[in-house]
């Protein structure tokens, strides 16, 4: 078998301050379980300035350069409305929801020391392959019911968002499962890894997961308790690998309109630096196996619950059960 790998970007840093968050994709990561085929890798951004023949020099003033996974900023978002508080402490979260396998790889640092974050409490949460959330299979795929089967609407959504006036308001959850939602803590180095599976698209949003990382808290026999959340964010799938699941079951059941990764309201499109995930996949059969991975740097001392993060906007193609999930 012919193996083939895109070529990477050297990574290099700028200035950190205080009250900035960082994430970049973590590339020394291994790939688990994806065997020898061809993979596909996303590429950062090398902030270095290109000299006449062409090599990357270092900064002119002679500071020693920060570690290279500290150096990409991303900005703090939305909790949305179908977060539940860690009650799943787990690495694996799938249960049983079918779908392509995807490892989560996420390291937490401090974004001002560049040191690990070590024993912090990490939640994750996305809906399945077909847009549902669990808790809240009543909404169906993205808060309009059961998963939809014709042709999508094509008439502007109106009304306040959920929640109220408050976009991405949480809503009450609506049944008792809770697939593809867990919490677990980072080790000394920093890091948690989590399996789960890729996850599906619904109407009005890209496809993503949803992240929070907490601190200062205590680890029971019973869970995390007390401390706060540092952090908010969402992690997201670059097109060429959404367009690799559309063929594969159940994704290929799933006849929501998809948002695509350029529209999202969420988004800011910066790469890396807006929490886009590196990935690495077999190209010529992604249903093997996904291995994504990040790098997130947080202020350890800030409180970032999601509750003021940043109000999706007005699109055409978003219905407002959706625009902030």
């Amino acid at each position: 078998m012919t193996e083939h790998q895109e070529p990477q970007v050297p990574f290099t840093v700028s200035d950190l301050t205080r009250r900035r968050v960082v994430a970049v994709g973590a590339g020394a990561l291994a790939v688990a379980g994806l065997g020898g085929g061809a993979l596909a890798v996303d590429a950062a951004a090398d902030d270095r300035k290109p000299g006449a023949d062409g090599r990357r020099t270092p900064p002119a003033d002679g500071r020693r350069t920060p570690p290279a996974d500290c150096y990409v900023l991303t900005s703090e978002t939305t909790e949305g409305p179908y977060y539940i508080d860690a009650d799943k402490l787990r690495r694996d979260v799938t249960e049983d929801r079918p779908g392509i396998p995807l490892t989560l790889a996420l390291k937490v640092i401090d974004a001002d020391t560049c040191r690990p974050v070590p024993n912090a409490a990490v939640d994750i949460w996305h809906c399945d392959a077909v847009g549902v959330y669990s808790g809240y299979e009543g909404m169906g795929n993205g808060g309009g019911g059961p998963a939809p089967t014709g042709a999508p609407p094509t008439d502007a959504p109106t009304g306040p968002p959920p929640g109220g006036g408050n976009p991405g308001g949480h809503q009450e959850p609506t049944d008792d499962t809770r697939y593809l939602r867990g919490t677990w803590r980072t080790d000394r180095h920093g890091n948690v890894t989590f399996r789960t599976v890729f996850p599906g698209w619904y109407r009005g949003r890209c496809v993503h997961i949803h992240a929070k990382v907490h601190v200062d808290g205590e680890w029971t026999d019973t869970g995390y308790e007390g401390g706060h959340t540092c952090h908010t964010g969402q992690f997201f799938f670059d097109e060429a690998s959404v367009l690799l699941t559309e063929p594969v079951e159940p994704y290929a059941s799933n006849t929501a309109e998809r948002t695509l990764l350029t529209e999202d309201t969420i988004y800011d499109q910066s790469g890396s630096s807006g929490g886009l995930l590196r990935l690495r996949y077999d190209r010529r059969n992604i249903a093997r196996g996904v291995h994504a991975s990040l790098t997130v740097g947080v202020d350890p001392e800030s409180v970032n619950d999601g509750q003021g993060g940043p109000a999706p906007s007005a699109s055409p193609s978003a219905s407002p059960a959706a625009t902030s999930g």
